[in-house]
């Protein structure tokens, strides 16, 4: 008989048996779960397949078919009997030794001898003799036929056992097996045949919890067979693996952690020695971008191969892509058995082992992500194929194992191919770090192997500094200005000066009482102002007033005139662009739009191209409310008309654009038509840009006719009908563009005394 002793480890399970502490046997229940047991419950499943028995949930009572052929061949009788036992055994297991079968029976003997004592009678002995007999012919031989070898048999049973069946199991552990019990249900049902756990061991490892929901054999057998497809994808694996991030020294600057060289990092040579890290946050502001520039230059000084990536990874271009020949894949598999061919690039041997096995090990695992598709993934592996085919001169082409080599990454991953991307350097021979010094902006890589390191402040860094040109250093007074900015000025209603570079408007539906009300209103007092994500609400106004109050033309002009500011253009009976005028952009419009699409760059670096005096930002704003105004269809006239038109603005409009700050008082147009007129296209286009863009326009209209409302597609603009319709006046000649100018759109607050003297 065997002993049961208790593991050192789970390893101890997969000794031979002249390796084992008196030979022995162990004889264990899992009733808790974690990733080392799931690994170790996969190793054990796959030794029970190999050389034993993987029982999932009760053991089936022998059919009649089993006991009627047991019959047959055994006959009715039954004596309880050790020899008479053996002798059964050597009949209805012939492929048992001498040995198999006097341990066996003696543990069978000595089950039913104990049941015996407890008052069980005759029938009840010969009824659970011929259950046992059965059971080990058609459950048990592979079993049986192995106790005493040195690789020891195993048996992996997977729920509730129940009594009869663990007094089989407990018998056939006494003669020589391993036996694993999954409990996953927990302890509880177990404990009530075997209190006092005389019969087996409880697994206790650090941090275990209850099992998954969605756990089962039937998985682990899958999963199981999906690595042993897998190791077939590998073809021949590399002699060298990572171990990331186990040698570091939590109390040690990361940074200095990085330079060492890799022979003092560890000297197994079965690993090399690499960091995955990211850092958010910056630990001082003051000193964070010249530790930056110091940290690269040493890198280099040292020879290490650097790899310095900034906000974003490029995706692949079409001819990166078309340089890979890719299929229609049907599997997953398959697509990774073709794909992985690509890697040829790679002219060192034991460099290649590694990308191949990192490259399907990622793929495989972006694989089990909710919603992954084979066109996405064919997608995602072709990506890392690219990149990995881009960066291999500056990451790999001078490598030599076991040196690393070293990327760093500014900002931190965007979406999935970012983050593959880095999972699979850092499975190779490569330090990564990646920087996320502005702590309110998201990183979207996870792994389990990630090193993470938090400081409390944050700021923003554009672009890494490499050179001495791009190192700008700030004082530790700006930096303690630029946190007042951020108490003063954020979500208190308290704005800068631009302190935004975004804007969207937002049309005011208002009676006409109120145009006067709001018109001179800054803008973050006008109703439905905010700011959301960086971008301003901009309430404006766009109205046409209709006719004449009670036909008092006096009192009408007057009303005219208290609209003009500062800011405000007036046009009188003529358009706001005169179409007579030559435009130049009308030669290259067909250039700058493609099916409805701006073409940015060739606008920008056109020779033609007006607003480079602007403002980066304004020139943006400029370029996104055109395509905006591309989106709508509101015109009535081709796309190319749009863009030259508002690519040709009239000097005193840019002026304007410029100024314009989103939270104070905005830019106005007054548009007056006292004839029969019809404002040209070209106005039209301006006029609706100019609403996008966050300008106040009001067309004065006595006549009330439809000077613009014709070229638009949708009604836009919001008609006031005041009073009767006039013909023939004259606009004053104190009503002008120059006169707004002059003088301020309201009285202020010493007007009042003034008129007391």
């Amino acid at each position: 008989m065997f002993v049961h002793e208790k593991i050192q480890s789970t390893d101890d399970f997969f000794t031979d048996l002249n390796k084992r502490t008196k030979k022995c046997v162990y004889f264990y229940r899992v009733c808790g779960y974690n990733e080392q047991v799931n690994e170790f419950i996969i190793k054990y499943y796959d030794s029970a397949r190999k050389n034993g028995v993987v029982i999932d949930g009760k053991i089936s009572n022998p059919s009649e078919a089993n006991l009627s052929y047991y019959d047959e061949v055994m006959g009715d009788e039954f004596r309880l009997d050790s020899k008479f036992i053996a002798n059964s055994l050597k009949r209805w297991l012939p492929r048992m030794d001498g040995f198999q079968v006097s341990t066996v029976a003696m543990s069978i003997y000595d089950t039913l001898t104990a049941m015996k004592r407890l008052g069980k009678n005759d029938n009840v002995i010969k009824n659970t003799y011929v259950k046992f007999m059965c059971w080990l012919y058609y459950k048990f031989e592979r079993v049986v036929i192995h106790l005493g070898d040195n690789t020891v048999p195993k048996i992996l049973y997977g729920g509730d056992i129940g009594r009869y069946e663990i007094m089989l199991i407990s018998m056939l552990s006494d003669s020589g097996c391993d036996v694993l019990l999954l409990q996953t249900h927990g302890d509880e049902d177990y404990l009530k045949i075997d209190p006092s756990s005389g019969l087996s061991h409880k697994l206790e490892l650090p941090n275990m919890t209850s099992f998954p929901d969605n756990f089962s054999l039937k998985s682990i057998g899958e999963e199981l067979t999906e690595r042993k497809n897998i190791e077939k994808l590998y073809g021949t694996e590399p002699s060298i693996t990572n171990c990331t991030n186990a040698w570091l020294d939590a109390d040690s600057d990361i940074f200095e952690m990085i330079k060492l060289p890799p022979l003092e990092r560890g000297g197994d040579k079965r690993f090399f020695y690499n960091c995955l890290c990211r850092i958010n946050g910056v630990e001082d502001k003051v000193t964070y971008k010249r530790s930056l520039y110091q940290f690269q230059l040493e890198l280099k000084n040292s020879g290490r191969q650097l790899l310095i990536l900034e906000n974003s990874i490029p995706q692949p271009t079409p001819d990166e892509v078309a340089f890979f020949g890719r299929e229609n894949y049907t599997k997953r598999d398959q697509m990774l058995m073709d794909l992985v061919l690509q890697l040829k690039f790679c002219t060192n041997t034991e460099l290649r082992r590694l990308m191949n096995k990192a490259f399907i090990d990622v793929v495989i695992e972006a694989s089990k992500l909710k919603g992954m598709t084979l066109s996405k993934l064919t997608y995602i592996s072709t990506y890392l194929i690219c990149m990995l085919k881009r960066y291999y001169g500056k990451l790999f082409a001078k490598l030599s194992i076991p040196q690393l080599s070293c990327m760093i990454y500014l900002g931190g991953c965007r979406n999935i191919y970012e983050v593959a991307f880095i999972k699979l350097l850092s499975r190779l021979p490569v330090d990564v770090l990646i920087l996320v010094p502005n702590k309110y902006r998201s990183c979207a890589f996870t792994d389990k192997l990630l090193y993470e390191i938090e400081y409390t402040q944050s700021m923003e860094v554009t672009g890494y500094p490499t050179e001495n040109s791009q190192l700008q250093l700030a004082t530790a007074a700006y930096h303690a200005e630029r946190e007042l900015d951020e108490v003063i000025y954020s979500d208190t209603g308290i704005y800068r000066n631009h302190q935004y570079n975004k804007a969207i408007a937002v049309t005011l539906q208002t009676m006409y009482e109120e145009i006067e009300i709001l018109w001179d209103q800054e803008i973050k007092f006008r109703p439905n102002f905010s700011t959301v994500d960086d971008v301003v609400n901009v309430p404006v106004i766009f109205a046409k007033v209709s006719g004449v109050r009670d036909g008092l033309v006096g009192q009408y002009w007057s009303d005219v005139r208290e609209l003009m500011t500062a800011d405000t253009i007036v046009v009188k009976n003529m358009p706001l662009v005169n179409p007579c005028m030559p435009n130049p952009m009308m030669n290259f419009a067909g250039t700058f739009v493609r099916n409805g699409v701006l073409q940015r760059n060739i606008i920008k670096t056109h020779p033609a191209y007006q607003y480079r005096m602007l403002r980066e930002e304004v020139q943006n704003y400029i370029l996104d409310k055109l395509q905006l105004l591309l989106n709508q269809k509101l015109i009535y006239c081709p796309d190319e008309l749009i863009v030259s038109v508002v690519l040709n603005m009239p000097k005193e409009l840019l002026k304007l654009m410029q100024k314009f700050d989103f939270t104070k008082k905005n830019p106005k147009i007054i548009y007056i038509n006292t004839t029969d007129t019809l404002a040209p296209i070209e106005d039209s286009v301006l006029i609706a840009f100019l609403n996008l863009a966050g300008f106040d326009i009001v067309f004065f209209v006595p006549t009330g006719y439809r000077i613009i409302e014709q070229n638009y597609t949708k009604n836009i603009i919001s008609e006031h009908q005041v009073g009767e319709y006039m013909y023939d006046l004259v606009v004053p000649s104190n009503i002008s563009t120059a006169a707004a100018a002059s003088k301020s759109s309201r009285k202020n607050w010493l007007d009042i005394f003034k008129k007391g003297k």
